[in-house]
């Protein structure tokens, strides 16, 4: 659904100080862990159980990984139905929740209507209403990963630490013993030199990054329109509850998901339906980079939505 370049980055003034950095690849995208531990062949330990289970997830959730969930679902005929993992379903229920939420901006049935999926969770069956539904978990599912890895590191007593995907996804636990917070940047979209936008201290908070390198676009999956040269951000703190639909959707333990599907329709949406998102949502913040005027400076068009401070 979103071609990201750029977006939120570690500050460029350098590594945090005694902090270890470790990389896998996973996700079509390199994941990291940035940890403070005193012993560093520990912590090299738990960064690998948290790359072996970003590995499992994409086995699940991957559309590109024959017999997969998503593949499975995305096979299905009309009537048909499968058995899907637990993980798979929360990541279901999460963009269903989502989609609602946004009014579907944020779409991983790529536009072929998410709502004519049946979802039954406490026997973890998906159900297929209509034929030809086509998900992409895409950018949800990674966010997923950042989620549950960073509970597992927590497992392992490294709470010291940042996780993201490709830097499109972050997810900042507790600070470094030096700061108030894992130093952040936002970034302009695209290759090469980016200009930084904002910077930021992060903790105990997800962040997401959505945008559009020059010359591609993202496709509204309402209007199947396109939409070019624009980025935003979500910045979703842990232990939040996101309003949807009747009721109230519990996203306290998987933020980092909650905000790439968030980042990703505020790129669609108009500046007033975005605020009016936030205005629902405790805490929640964006950043918005939108398309500037003809001649006009591209750092005047950020413009930065949050809740007022008390």
């Amino acid at each position: 659904m979103t071609e990201t370049e750029g977006g939120a980055t570690l500050a460029q003034a350098g590594p945090v100080r005694g902090a270890h950095r470790f990389s896998h690849a996973a996700m079509a995208t390199v994941f990291e862990v940035h940890c403070v531990h005193g012993d560093e062949r520990y912590a090299r330990q738990a960064a690998q159980a948290a790359f072996d289970l970003a590995d499992r997830l994409e086995l699940e959730l991957s559309r590109f990984v024959a017999n997969s969930d998503v593949s499975r679902i995305n096979f299905l005929a009309a009537g048909q139905s499968t058995r899907v993992s637990p993980s798979t379903m929360e990541c279901l229920e999460i963009a269903r929740r989502l989609y609602d939420f946004t009014d579907r901006a944020f779409d991983v049935s790529i536009g072929s209507e998410l709502d004519r999926l049946e979802l039954v969770p406490d026997e973890f069956i998906v159900r297929a209403g209509a034929e030809g539904i086509r998900l992409d978990l895409g950018g949800i599912g990674k966010g997923y990963a950042v989620d549950r890895m960073a509970e597992l590191l927590e497992e392992w007593e490294v709470p010291c630490a940042l996780v993201h995907g490709g830097f499109s996804s972050v997810l900042a636990l507790e600070a470094p013993p030096d700061g108030d917070g894992w130093p952040l940047t936002l970034s302009t979209p695209g290759p090469g030199a980016q200009k930084v936008l904002a910077r930021l201290s992060a903790r105990q908070v997800a962040f997401s990054a959505s945008g559009t390198r020059k010359g591609a676009h993202i496709l509204d999956p309402r209007t199947g329109r396109t939409v070019r040269d624009r980025a935003a951000w979500a910045v979703l703190p842990r232990g939040v509850e996101v309003e949807a639909g009747d009721g109230w959707a519990d996203a306290a333990g998987s933020p980092a998901a909650f905000a790439e599907g968030l980042s990703t329709a505020f790129v669609i949406l108009p500046v007033e339906e975005v605020a009016a998102l936030c205005r629902k949502v405790p805490r929640l913040e964006a950043w918005l980079l939108r398309e500037p005027t003809k001649g006009g400076d591209r750092a005047a068009a950020l413009v930065h939505l949050a809740p007022p401070r008390a």
